[in-house]
């Protein structure tokens, strides 16, 4: 493991967004806009979708659901928010679980409330509620409150971002959550510092090496397990877990040799090998297409080894500020001070140069999947960026990599 203190659950993480939802909706009554009255009933509701915002994850988080399933839901769409839905209906009627009803809508309504179908209107006019936790407007909520601060001390790195003060400075105007304007850039620096560790963290290149291990594990062991059939039943789903590589290992059945020695080789770290990536240019962002093996293999020149596609591993990461190419500091409501009656935005070529124009960054990455194909892989992929884009990057080359050692292999 590069991160041992770090884990893919979410039973911690959904704790510390019930609580921290909890407080939001505290303070935020505590300075009670009388148009806008919070009940006790809407500080339930907002904590109870907190606790179960993530219910719908699978095993490995992002990684079940944006690069195990896609291969198998033959373009169906499928989000562990909505799964979150179907799971929360299921433990609710399992376990006989006396809850009001509008509580239990509200609160599944706030789960889904950033993603494409989290389109809703409250009778109440209470619309900012539905931000909290999960926020479809700009980004700022208590799930990356919690998860920046929470992920960056189990990691042991710094975090430069601190909610407190954030949390102290929102009120509610216009049906808005809105903040001072002097902490515009602190709520920048919340998005700079998710940003940050998506890079340094999240898209490790040592990490994303050992997600397409289990990938291509999990691929493997599919059919004897299952697994892809198991996100249309949450009687089957809610059994799957982080544990599924460790069913894997010790399953002695004959078809799954393959997904074992690959499990076996995470354990073992002989791990796929990190040949060289590269940042997809700013001009290429909006038209840029999936880099595929077969895209290494077409620009492989002379060579002694004939690479094969199952030879070759690519991950593609995505870093942004939450909002694709888009600033969501431009959608962030603003106010002068506490006492102030209106909100308003600020365009962000007004508050400062620092803040990027361009919000995202695309990192395309390739592996060798056997360590003797390592150059052959390496070239190949040196020659795809001078052939696509007339470029090449500069990082880490095969013969730099036999030369280093290190005591831990991180």
């Amino acid at each position: 493991m590069v991160y041992p203190g770090a884990v893919h659950t979410r039973f911690e993480h959904s704790l510390g967004v019930y609580h921290l939802a909890g407080e939001v909706a505290y303070r935020l009554r505590a300075q009670q806009d009388p148009e806008f009255p919070i009940e006790d009933f809407d500080i339930k509701t907002v904590k109870l979708a907190g606790l179960l915002h993530d219910i719908g994850h699978g095993p490995f988080s992002h990684t079940f659901e944006r690069q195990f399933l896609p291969l198998f839901l033959n373009g169906a769409s499928w989000s562990h928010e909505d799964m979150s839905i179907s799971m929360i209906d299921y433990i609710v009627d399992k376990h006989h679980i006396d809850i009001e009803p509008e509580c239990l809508k509200k609160a599944k309504e706030m789960v889904v409330a950033s993603t494409e179908h989290g389109s809703h209107n409250s009778p109440t006019g209470k619309q900012f509620l539905y931000d909290i936790v999960a926020n479809g407007r700009n980004g700022v909520d208590v799930d990356k409150f919690d998860y920046l601060i929470r992920d960056s001390r189990a990691c042991g790195v710094g975090c430069g971002f601190m909610f407190g003060r954030l949390m102290g400075s929102m009120r509610v105007l216009g049906d808005e959550i809105c903040y001072r304007a002097k902490d515009y850039l602190t709520v920048y620096n919340l998005f700079s510092t998710r940003a940050e560790m998506h890079r340094t963290i999240y898209t490790h290149a040592k990490v994303k090496g050992i997600e397409l291990m289990a990938v291509d594990a999990l691929t493997k062991a599919n059919e004897a397990f299952g697994i892809a059939d198991a996100v249309q039943n949450p009687g089957e789903f809610w059994k799957l877990d982080d544990t599924i590589l460790k069913r894997i290992e010790v399953d002695e059945r004959p078809e799954l040799k393959e997904a074992r020695d690959l499990v076996l080789r995470i354990r073992r770290r002989d791990l796929y090998q990190f040949c060289n990536e590269f940042a997809v240019p700013k001009e290429n962002l909006d038209h840029f297409k999936d880099v595929t093996p077969q895209d290494i293999i077409c620009s492989q020149r002379s060579s002694d080894v004939t690479l094969k596609e199952e030879d070759i591993a690519v991950s593609t990461a995505k870093i942004d500020l939450t909002r694709g190419s888009s600033n969501p500091l431009e959608s962030l409501f603003l106010s002068q001070d506490y006492d102030s009656t209106d909100s308003f935005t600020i365009p962000v070529e007004r508050i400062s140069h620092l803040v990027p124009a361009v919000c995202q960054d695309k990192i395309v990455r390739v592996y060798a999947k056997k360590p003797e194909l390592v150059e052959a892989v390496s070239q190949a992929f040196e020659n795809f960026q001078m052939t696509t884009y007339g470029v090449k990057a500069i990082l880490a080359t095969p013969e730099k990599k036999k030369n280093r050692k290190r005591l831990f292999p991180y």
